[in-house]
């Protein structure tokens, strides 16, 4: 499976992450443990929203897609 998720931080709540990973579980242990440069800062993070695909392209498209403009509108409005 292929995963899509969002997090939040703990510390900043209006500091939030949209990420892609195959191990859902170990991509949030990696956050919390400050291995991605994008999240150091904000950590400890939680995990607020993650959405399972069986295609990798899917799931790569709709990641990007909640990075852009309307996505973060759309995430604000009905993920979060």
């Amino acid at each position: 499976m292929f995963y899509v998720y969002i997090i939040q931080s703990i510390n900043f709540s209006k500091q939030f992450y949209t990420g892609f990973s195959e191990d859902i579980d170990g991509r949030l242990d990696e956050h919390n443990k400050g291995k991605s440069v994008h999240t150091n800062k904000f950590k400890p993070w939680k995990m607020i929203y993650y959405c399972a695909f069986d295609d990798k392209k899917n799931a790569l498209n709709f990641e990007k897609y909640l990075k852009t403009a309307s996505g973060i509108a759309f995430r604000n409005k009905r993920l979060i």
